[in-house]
């Protein structure tokens, strides 16, 4: 649930970056943390778990225009993957505006992307929030992992499994490499802005 500082005429919203452990959404911070510098504000908050990092930083998105006048900030978060961290994970989704779930394009992590993605559900409907309903887009990472010859599932196989129902936008990607990154952060923000604006006119 974005929060609407009028003193300030600021709107502050969360993002979260979803998806199985070692999948790449840590990388997908720290990407955009390095090559959107200048539209960060402080830095990079990192909270580690055995195996798994959880990260924050503010964000202000250029280009994307104001909210009845309002300037956008957004807060960037990572849940950690790994099972044994379900209660952080659904601790970081409170308040949550839009996701990008960042699925592992490996072979052997079809199972882990299925699971991952029931788990989000299963956390949103704790809330009240409908994943149907939430901003939301998919990344298919390691893209870039074919090239040296080790087995990842094609964009059908990834589109069949996860976005059969969902039908949003999704984007093949490599965190390592920055592919496919900042468009589907750039998609997420739209349909959260617009999510948003919606949001406003009820409230009124």
């Amino acid at each position: 649930m974005a929060i609407f500082n009028l003193k300030k005429r600021e709107i502050e919203c969360k993002v979260v970056y979803y998806g199985p452990g070692r999948g790449g959404k840590t990388t997908n911070l720290e990407y955009i943390f390095k090559t959107f510098r200048k539209q960060i504000t402080g830095e990079m908050v990192s909270i580690n778990t055995e195996g798994d990092r959880t990260l924050f930083f503010d964000f202000l998105p250029m280009g994307l225009g104001k909210i009845k006048g309002c300037e956008i900030k957004v807060q960037l978060y990572t849940v950690p993957g790994q099972v044994q961290y379900s209660s952080t994970r659904k601790l970081v989704l409170r308040g949550v505006d839009g996701i990008v779930f960042v699925a592992d394009s490996l072979a052997v992590r079809r199972d882990k992307n299925m699971l991952s993605l029931k788990d989000l559900q299963a956390n949103l409907k704790e809330y009240g929030l409908n994943i149907f309903k939430i901003p939301l887009v998919l990344q298919y990472n390691k893209r870039d992992l074919e090239e040296q010859g080790i087995p990842i599932m094609s964009v059908e196989q990834l589109d069949h499994d996860l976005n059969r129902q969902l039908k949003v936008p999704s984007f093949p990607g490599s965190a390592l490499k920055g592919d496919g990154i900042g468009v589907a952060l750039k998609e997420c923000m739209k349909l959260t802005l617009k999510s948003l604006q919606k949001e406003l006119k009820w409230a009124q």
